[in-house]
């Protein structure tokens, strides 16, 4: 399957690049510069979320996309998010590529109460510039007619990976911590290449 990861090269998206190409999948990043250190079994196509025209070129022949965004800061606010992935869906939907996951933070919606007490109390408060970005990138995927799922991890880290993670589809009880960037990566490309979650906004952790 023909995978586009949007947010390549951030440190959650590289390690969505390698599951994809070990998973046996074709990756395609979207890049700011060629000079980019992806694995060379990548697909690169130079664009930005903020150019249109370039997200149309990214997304020739593309089946599925994993958009791992990041935001600018996570302590300054921000339209990034909401503009680059209004972008992406418009591109989306006039290129006929219907399958997207993105991430976006655990802790909105109903995920507030998956949270564990560190999190909700004291992270959740540094991240407050950039949650109503994240709110508004949801609302742009939420409003699309493509075949969405949102995935609202808590603090990821580095580290070898465990093999698993919990999701927790949203309005389910159960508390998350934090999850390891590699188990992430996995469970994205799983749920981008599979038909699991369609519509649905899951939490992701450990």
């Amino acid at each position: 399957m023909r995978v586009l990861v949007i947010g390549g090269t951030g440190g959650l998206g590289r390690e969505v690049v390698a599951s994809v190409l070990g998973s046996g999948h074709q990756g395609t990043a979207l890049v700011r510069h060629r000079e980019a250190a992806l694995p060379t079994k990548v697909e690169m196509v130079e664009g930005d979320v903020l150019d249109p025209s370039s997200l149309t070129a990214a997304l020739v022949e593309q089946e599925a996309v994993i958009c791992a965004l990041g935001t600018p800061s996570p302590r300054r606010s921000s339209t990034l998010l909401r503009e680059g992935t209004k972008n992406l869906v418009d591109a989306m939907d006039r290129e006929g590529v219907r399958r997207l996951v993105c991430v976006t933070l655990l802790g909105l919606g109903a995920s507030r109460n998956n949270s564990s007490l560190l999190y909700g109390g004291v992270i959740l408060r540094v991240l407050a510039p950039m949650v109503p970005d994240k709110a508004a990138q949801e609302r742009v995927v939420r409003d699309s007619a493509l075949d969405w799922t949102l995935v609202r991890p808590p603090r990821f880290v580095g580290g070898n990976a465990h093999g698993r993670v919990r999701a927790i589809p949203e309005g389910d009880t159960g508390r998350l911590g934090h999850v390891v960037r590699a188990d992430l990566a996995r469970f994205l490309v799983e749920t981008a290449t599979g038909s699991s979650y369609v519509g649905q906004a899951v939490a992701v952790g450990s």
